[in-house]
């Protein structure tokens, strides 16, 4: 018997030998993670906002804890001068010293997670409250919605 060659190629060999993506096929992909971006990217960066304004307000009132007991001990609130460092060094005034029972925080005071740092006021009226803010993400006095100013009296 007289064997007759297959004359047509085989296929299968050069087909593997080119598997992959075609240009066609990676251009398809890149344009659904486009739009996949754009849809979902405002979302993720809306609720990081949102979380760093929560994140402040945590902090704030942390903040507002620590003065308030740091009150009980030396019988008021820091002058504006002392501020919020008083609340991790003692007071350089001896007689405060002695009842100055800190550090009311661990470590230092922290920053705002816009990386500013807290600001302190005193009350207009003895005997009023402290009151720790951050100017929110603007860093600007006022503002409306996640630019608004976060407070401990607020």
């Amino acid at each position: 018997m007289r064997r007759t060659r297959n004359l047509r190629p085989d296929t299968r060999s050069t087909r593997t030998k080119q598997s992959g993506f075609t240009l066609l096929e990676m251009l398809i992909v890149i344009a659904i993670i486009a739009v996949l971006a754009t849809l979902v990217g405002p979302r993720l960066f809306g609720q990081l906002d949102s979380s760093k304004v929560t994140t402040a307000q945590a902090q704030v009132r942390m903040l507002r804890t620590a003065l308030d007991t740091m009150r009980i001990d030396l019988g008021r609130y820091p002058t504006e001068q002392e501020g919020l460092s008083l609340l991790v060094s003692p007071p350089e005034d001896p007689a405060l010293r002695a009842s100055w029972f800190g550090p009311y925080l661990d470590g230092s005071v922290p920053l705002d997670p816009w990386k500013n740092p807290y600001r302190y006021r005193l009350p207009d009226t003895p005997g009023g409250v402290a009151e720790v803010y951050s100017y929110g993400p603007d860093n600007a006095e006022g503002g409306e919605g996640l630019n608004a100013d976060i407070s401990s009296t607020r």
